[in-house]
């Protein structure tokens, strides 16, 4: 009997001096940013076309057009909800089409606009800098990354590169950094979509080429750049 009571209170004190021992389970602390930003990095996929065209102009296979760049968001109300940004950003510009830029043999440049079944290949691109401007609206909060969102801001561009490209079976031209482009451009542009994936569209409000060094039979080339696809934002 007196080994039985031994027995019993040598358990309980063991289990008393590890109830003692155990430690109290430390719950991580959750910091909640109620003065969040929608600094994002963003990139986008287009489809290029042009306005203004010239008689008998046309495009064919598809134009691709790639930026991408960072955004600063700077909100301007309390919940956070409407902000304006800025930021900075590369772009490149490839654009097929039948508008033909080529040089004689005193070095001129001259263009042209032919059919498809007079020549091999013919394209155009360009790199640039960009710096965007935007307005934002959307319903974030500070619990939640995925919201809706319209932003609307214009795009002043530097073309610090462009190349055009003629094959016409016999001879093949190469322009680069052609002086007739505008290497200064801008125009406004739309974005808007849920989360990630939105539907983005850009207007080139100033021509492509300076309209009083390009002719085509005596008119003034006036084309404007039009880029329609996808934009992505990455926080």
């Amino acid at each position: 009997m007196r080994s039985l009571f031994s027995c019993l209170f040598l358990i309980s004190f063991l289990n008393a001096f590890s109830q003692d021992d155990a430690k109290p389970e430390i719950k991580p602390i959750v910091k909640i940013d109620s003065l969040y930003r929608e600094d994002q990095f963003y990139f986008s996929v287009t489809y290029n076309m042009f306005t203004d065209i010239p008689s008998q102009f046309k495009q064919n296979k598809f134009s691709l057009g790639l930026s991408g760049g960072f955004l600063r968001d700077m909100p301007v109300n309390k919940s956070r909800t409407v902000a304006i940004a800025a930021g900075f950003g590369f772009s490149y510009q490839n654009y097929y089409q039948n508008l033909n830029i080529y040089d004689d043999a005193a070095g001129e440049i001259l263009y042209g606009v032919n059919s498809y079944n007079e020549f091999v290949s013919n394209r155009y691109r360009q790199y640039s800098v960009d710096l965007p401007i935007e307005f934002r609206w959307r319903n974030s909060t500070f619990e939640s990354t995925k919201f809706w969102r319209i932003y609307a801001g214009i795009k002043f561009s530097y073309v610090f590169s462009n190349a055009s490209n003629l094959d016409d079976g016999e001879n093949t031209y190469r322009i680069k950094n052609n002086p007739d482009i505008n290497k200064f451009q801008y125009g406004p542009y739309l974005s808007a979509g849920y989360n990630t994936w939105n539907l983005y569209i850009y207007y080139g409000v100033n021509p492509l080429f300076k309209s009083t060094a390009t002719t085509i039979d005596d008119e003034r080339l006036k084309l404007k750049t039009l880029n329609a696809g996808l934009i992505f934002y990455i926080l």
